[in-house]
């Protein structure tokens, strides 16, 4: 979800409560760690990318992060390789 004409540190921080407060404990802490350390120097079009990562359910990113499951080809892009390689 955007919000149009929203500054960009603004959205940083938004960004960064969502990472963090996810519902699955293990999600949060991954997301959160993730999106401290890259969100300030994310750049507007990465910040989308991240948006559409955070919309995707729990289940979903936390079988891929542990390879569980595939990544859709549909959905992989530059960001969510380098999510899948973080570690905290």
């Amino acid at each position: 979800m955007t919000y149009p004409a929203e500054p960009i540190e603004l959205r940083r921080k938004r960004l960064l409560w969502r990472s963090s407060h996810r519902g699955i404990r293990e999600m949060d802490l991954f997301m959160g760690s993730f999106a401290q350390t890259r969100l300030p120097t994310m750049t507007e079009s990465e910040l989308s990318a991240f948006e559409g990562l955070i919309d995707l359910p729990d289940q979903e990113l936390l079988s891929w992060i542990t390879g569980e499951a595939a990544v859709p080809s549909t959905l992989s892009n530059a960001l969510l390789s380098e999510l899948l390689k973080f570690r905290p």
